[in-house]
């Protein structure tokens, strides 16, 4: 996510819709990323991330400069994504985009392939887990965050995080090794 200055904060806080759009470009996309590891679902995503932004908008004025702007907005993202795969917890499809692999060469191909295959397995490794144990997740191996910063980012005790994240890693080691196991990885 880039920097986003205190005086753009402090005027996108008083009202000012420019600087507002200035918030928004710098921290859509780390919004976006955050909010489909923890929903798993690009449309979700999208939904999240509107709403996220629809939240930020109206707080603002109560961000207080005590942390910066992208711990805040950790929180808000990873609070409101955890409450929205909880509420939406149905199955759910990956879409397939119809336009993958036009005009490219085998080898691309195969490089696409890889790569979807890898996603999908990480999208479903994900899904796997429990909303507020993907958020953590997400945040320490995605988006190489530290206990402290995750503490701080979902308002929880660091043992908290600790214990979600060991409890993520047994089921996803076991997980893991269950597809294998099966000669599906």
């Amino acid at each position: 996510m880039e920097e986003i200055s205190e005086d753009v904060l402090v005027r996108a806080a008083q009202g000012d819709l420019q600087a507002f759009e200035e918030v928004y470009k710098a921290s859509s996309g780390f919004v976006y990323n955050v909010a489909l590891r923890v929903v798993n679902n690009k449309e979700d995503a999208q939904e999240v991330t509107q709403e996220v932004f629809l939240i930020i908008y109206n707080k603002l004025k109560s961000f207080r400069f005590e942390s910066c702007f992208k711990t805040w907005a950790y929180r808000i993202t990873a609070n409101y994504a955890i409450n929205f795969a909880k509420k939406t917890s149905r199955t759910k499809t990956v879409a397939f985009d119809e336009s993958w692999g036009e005009g490219a060469s085998s080898s691309e191909v195969d490089k696409q392939m890889d790569q979807e295959h890898q996603s999908l397995f990480v999208e479903k490794l994900l899904g796997e887990i429990t909303p507020d144990q993907r958020a953590c997740v997400v945040l320490r191996n995605i988006e190489g965050l530290s206990y402290q910063e995750i503490a701080r980012a979902l308002n929880i005790n660091i043992n908290t995080v600790r214990s979600r994240l060991k409890r993520a890693r047994e089921k996803l080691v076991s997980l893991k090794s269950n597809f294998q196991g099966k000669g599906l990885l």
